[in-house]
């Protein structure tokens, strides 16, 4: 292999481990609440504005047939509802319902305590830039992988 196959292997698997470990974390943090990791995710996802599942999918780089189906799952637990989309007839848009804003509110002490704690381990500099480094990395990806797709 040559150095840069090195590389890219080792970004991967890094940021692999790290996928795991933060879904690791959200399932913890989530758990009390009554919620999974995903739920979370999807939550998050429309707490400033609903968006459609397609949306919520591109935001958060899963498929959509995944987020459909935990957008259905919160729904039936009435966490979120769909509401008319006036962009799209079929496409409903998935907003928070108060008690979705309200359990995601109740992991927020959680979330702050060990946003401090991963904070203080890296100090405030680091997690800013480490933070920033990845956010480069997915938009070069997504420019790279863009060529490839024509």
């Amino acid at each position: 292999m040559t150095d840069r196959q090195v590389l890219l292997s080792g970004m991967a698997v890094t940021v692999f481990r790290l996928n795991g470990q933060f879904l690791d974390v959200a399932e913890g943090l989530a758990r009390p609440v009554g919620l999974t990791a995903a739920h979370w995710q999807v939550l998050g996802a429309v707490l400033k504005e609903p968006l459609p599942v397609a949306g919520i999918a591109r935001e958060m780089g899963i498929t959509r047939q995944a987020v459909q189906r935990i957008a259905d799952i919160l729904a039936a637990n009435g966490m979120v509802e769909y509401l008319p989309n006036p962009a799209h007839r079929r496409a409903k848009l998935v907003a928070p319902t108060e008690e979705g804003v309200e359990a995601v509110r109740r992991i927020g002490p959680a979330h702050a305590a060990f946003a401090d704690r991963l904070c203080e381990a890296l100090g405030d500099d680091r997690a800013a830039e480490m933070h920033r480094l990845l956010g480069e990395l997915s938009a070069t990806l997504e420019a790279v992988t863009a060529e490839d797709r024509g």
